[in-house]
């Protein structure tokens, strides 16, 4: 009996010192979840045929300059937020991160309320707590360390989608009391910088859609010279517009088909709709518009509350917009340092 507790307690001593071995020592203690806190990357393509969004980041400028700040692969997760962020406590060895956007944050660090600014590495020492406490304005903000979230994937992508519970996190949002593993710590980045001004839009470019000739001409001079509010009811899915009334002269309702990020489809009250990355991959709302693909990260920064007008562009045009785009974004990732 003696010979079985003392193996017996030989044995326990081995499990814990594999366990404590086997156990990531750098991690974040979730203290306050924030509003929609998810990890996202660059999103999965191509299974729109089996129901699948792309998902993804929905700034995604922002998110590339995150990555590009911490020395990242460009497709590494970062943990996405919305208007408030997460409350983290930080365990492990000195860690960089980042954060972009236009937000408020802090660090607590021995009580004392560290203030710092968007666009630079900052570093994070063993008990400190991270405080993202809003953005200004705008809607989401972005997260990025110096290593990688130890996330779970799906189809390529570790993008969470809390409609269809896939992704990172068993596709949910942040909890309170979660721990969130880090891996492949990097040394100390350099305070990489850039000085980014999240500027405004009001005026959103679109090209036509395929059922633009279901409305009559009085409702097209509408949609384009008149104001549309956007709503609380806005997400990751979409966002909903209040304003005049986009009548229909042929059919409210159509067969459904397939829908890709940035449609406008007008409702049968006549409101219309702008699909974002976790849309439905079907609708069977007329589609009046698509927003160009260079307007998208400025449209979903549009808060609750605000006034959007649509501008009328051609596929030409958007084109080359998207060209000075992505010539835009590679200047100012090639200007950090």
């Amino acid at each position: 009996m003696k010979f079985n507790s003392l193996n017996a307690k030989k044995n326990l001593i081995l499990f814990y010192g594999v366990a404590k071995k086997n156990m990531n020592k750098n991690y974040f203690e979730v203290l306050r979840p924030g509003i929609n806190s998810t990890f996202q990357d660059n999103g999965r393509n191509n299974f729109y045929h089996v129901g699948i969004p792309f998902s993804g980041a929905m700034d995604n400028r922002n998110f590339l300059l995150a990555n590009t700040i911490s020395n990242n692969e460009i497709n590494n997760p970062v943990l996405e937020f919305a208007y408030q962020g997460p409350k983290l406590k930080y365990i492990g060895e000195n860690i960089s991160i980042n954060v972009t956007g236009d937000v408020n944050f802090k660090i607590i660090r021995k009580n004392k309320h560290l203030k710092f600014s968007c666009y630079e590495n900052i570093i994070l020492e063993n008990n400190d707590c991270l405080d993202i406490l809003s953005t200004n304005r705008s809607v989401y903000g972005y997260l990025s360390i110096g290593g990688t979230f130890e996330v779970d994937y799906y189809l390529n992508s570790c993008s969470t989608n809390t409609k269809a519970k896939i992704g990172a996190n068993s596709g949910e949002k942040l909890e309170t009391g979660q721990i969130i593993q880090l891996k492949n710590i990097k040394k100390i980045l350099p305070k990489n910088k850039i000085e980014y001004l999240n500027s405004k839009i009001e005026n959103i470019r679109i090209i036509k859609g395929p059922h633009f000739d279901y409305f009559s001409k009085d409702a097209i001079d509408s949609f384009f010279s008149d104001e549309f509010n956007v709503t609380k009811l806005s997400d990751r899915m979409g966002i909903r517009l209040k304003g005049p009334k986009i009548s229909n002269i042929k059919n409210t309702n159509i067969k459904s088909e397939g829908l890709v990020k940035g449609v406008i489809q007008i409702t049968a009250d006549g409101d219309p709709i702008i699909m974002l990355s976790d849309h439905g991959t079907i609708g069977g709302y007329p589609k009046i518009g698509v927003v160009i693909s260079a307007d998208y990260d400025k449209l979903v920064q549009i808060p609750p509350g605000s006034k959007i007008k649509f501008k009328e562009i051609n596929l030409k045009d958007a084109e080359t917009i998207f060209k000075l785009y992505e010539m835009e974004t590679q200047n100012l990732i090639s200007n950090i340092k």
